[in-house]
């Protein structure tokens, strides 16, 4: 399962050093509440951060315009999702952790709780105890979850820009991901009469985009948990509305806009996972159990933003950066090669 945090931070390069998030399958009605605890900074950082990035000014290309922004936003994790609580998640009576406060994957490397799961498995009392993992904050730049871009806009008639994100399906046998993005500029300076004579520009930004992460776990044998065509699939869904302004000079112009962020997300637990348990008896020392497709763990996010920003340009080639405040605040950075 570490391989399925370095596809959900999009092959970032974070070396998570977390423990096997299978072995959390041991409780297994309270499996998918641990596990969408644990991983929830990471999903609400990864629609925040899909969401953000798409603009670096107000004015709209000419027809047939375009530019090529290379980018990358990162989504700040808040203190108080460094950690959660076992015990307010509506965990079963068979599920009793030895510590209420845990890391989730934005927490650090401070120990985990231990959870003891009881139950009856096959007419048998049974146990089993297991750790949570740790939090990978050490190794995620300034505790937040990046996610780069490439993104092509082009001027349309009608005071509009359209712009593509694209990466199609990459990684290695194991893990593969895409991304796909869609957006819509409008320029609306000229209903406000004599600001259109002025370097002020004014806009609207609708956006979508899309990311898909599928993470091969295959055959895997333990002395708790075993697996057979095992797969775990991530996907993302994310929509931003903005109305956003830029004053623009010859060679830098500041921008920012307010708006509504919103997106989902969606995990799945796919392949028949064997569950070892202990049941004390010297006669029948453990319990097996299979179970199938154990869980799909669903995220929402929403958050209205506030964004500035300031772009430099000589010439065609632009650099810029922004900051934008919301429930994890964002900061954007990149370049573009813009030719009106």
């Amino acid at each position: 399962m570490r391989k399925i945090l370095l596809s959900l931070f999009m092959c970032s390069a974070i070396g998570s050093y977390a423990q096997e998030l299978e072995t959390i399958l041991l409780a297994r009605e309270d499996a998918a509440k641990i596990t969408n605890a644990y991983l929830q900074p990471a999903f609400k950082g990864f629609i925040y951060s899909m969401n953000n990035g798409w603009y670096h000014t107000a004015k709209v290309h000419k027809k047939f315009g375009f530019d090529i922004t290379i980018g990358a936003s990162t989504s700040f994790i808040p203190e108080k999702d460094e950690i959660f609580d076992l015990t307010a998640i509506g965990l079963s009576g068979n599920t009793t952790p030895d510590r209420n406060l845990t890391p989730t994957v934005g927490g650090d490397s401070a120990t985990p709780a231990t959870l003891t799961y009881q139950s009856t498995v096959a007419g048998q009392s049974v146990s089993a105890n297991f750790q949570m993992p740790n939090g990978v904050k050490e190794d995620l730049p300034f505790n937040s979850v990046p996610a780069p871009s490439i993104q092509v806009g082009i001027g349309l008639p009608f005071k509009l820009d359209a712009m593509v994100r694209y990466t199609p399906k990459v990684g290695s046998d194991d893990v593969k991901g895409s991304v796909f993005g869609f957006g819509l500029k409008k320029e609306i300076t000229d209903w406000f009469g004599i600001v259109d004579k002025t370097p002020l520009h004014i806009s609207l930004l609708a956006a979508y985009s899309n990311m898909n992460v599928d993470y091969v776990i295959g055959d895997v044998n333990d002395t708790q948990i075993s697996t057979q065509n095992a797969l775990t699939e991530f996907n993302l869904n994310a929509y931003t509305f903005q109305a956003i302004a830029s004053f623009n000079l010859p060679v830098i112009n500041f921008y920012g806009g307010l708006g509504f962020n919103s997106g989902s997300t969606t995990l799945n637990m796919l392949g028949d996972y064997t569950l070892t348990y202990n049941t004390g008896n010297p006669v029948v020392p453990t319990v097996q159990e299979t179970i199938t497709d154990p869980f799909s763990l669903k995220q929402d996010a929403s958050s209205f933003n506030a964004t500035i920003g300031a772009r430099l340009s000589l010439g065609f080639f632009k650099l810029f950066g922004s900051y934008t405040l919301q429930e994890y605040n964002t900061l954007n950075a990149g370049i573009a090669f813009s030719f009106r």
